[in-house]
């Protein structure tokens, strides 16, 4: 993977879109267009918002976090894939409210919430592995069984898929999604200002150096990527090698229940094999 410099960064890279949102009005106006709610006087929304409520749980940095009295949103700009999108929202989702509700609050005190996720990509996939192309895709929870019974939770997932900003209908959100898929502002007022920002930004000694250790905190992501996708593949290894002592078990005539007991896997594996 390689490293952007400096001046070839955009506002979809990570580090740069922070340093736009910075911004209490550009990042409230990008809220409203993507998600359509009023977001009333944001206080200055915090990057990169640090939350752990237990020293033994696994913490989260949300790229953008914006509250007022009513709502918490958080907002995420994903610019390559990355696995268990799902569970990474919910995962989200539970420490904002972790975060919004102090301790002995009920549970009336919650606020709406919101996790946004934008990518540059379509994240859903059939089971072909194609991507069913949709521009945008928001989730509720409801029942099952009859889908006009709204769990009313007050929390909204939404996850854009920018590659597909041709098929949006509404112009102000096509605009905005065409500018982060291709960097180019085109006569959206709003698309220019952050293209105008993003100059700015650019301009900024300070944040130029700043970027040198945006870097090393990639690097860190990286490495711990690696690491997880050495593991699965120790893990798949392992499995592997257990299908083939499994196969030979079976063909020298061993019993299946045996069999399962010494290569760690389960009776119906074996019999499939």
């Amino acid at each position: 993977m390689k490293r952007k410099s400096f001046d070839e960064l955009t506002f979809a890279d990570d580090g740069m879109f922070q340093a736009v949102m910075k911004n209490p009005e550009l990042s409230a106006e990008l809220v409203e267009r993507l998600l359509g709610v009023r977001v009333k006087q944001v206080e200055y929304p915090e990057l990169e918002k640090a939350i752990a409520p237990y020293y033994t749980s696994k913490g989260v940095r949300l790229d953008v976090y914006l509250k007022d009295e009513d709502r918490a949103i958080d907002v995420e700009l994903q610019s390559y894939p990355q696995k268990a999108l799902g569970k990474r929202m919910r995962y989200y989702q539970s420490m904002v409210d972790c975060d919004c509700l102090m301790k002995g609050q009920p549970y009336t005190k919650l606020r709406e919430s919101y996790i946004l996720f934008i990518c540059k990509f379509d994240p859903f996939h059939d089971d072909s592995k194609r991507g069913f192309g949709l521009p945008r895709y928001t989730f509720q929870n409801i029942c099952v069984e009859e889908n006009s019974v709204n769990l009313d939770d007050k929390t909204v997932k939404v996850v854009y898929n920018a590659n597909a900003y041709e098929s949006v209908e509404d112009p102000k959100v096509r605009a905005l999604l065409r500018f982060i898929q291709t960097d180019e502002p085109g006569e959206d007022d709003f698309s220019k200002r952050l293209s105008e920002f993003v100059a700015k930004v650019k301009e900024n000694e300070k944040f130029r150096k700043e970027f040198a250790n945006m870097n090393l905190h990639d690097f860190d992501i990286m490495t711990e990527a690696k690491e997880e996708g050495l593991a699965e593949g120790r893990e798949e290894g392992a499995r592997q090698n257990a299908i083939e002592n499994a196969r030979s078990f079976k063909a020298a005539g061993v019993d299946i229940n045996i069999i399962a007991k010494c290569v760690g896997l389960s009776v119906e594996e074996v019999e499939k094999l």
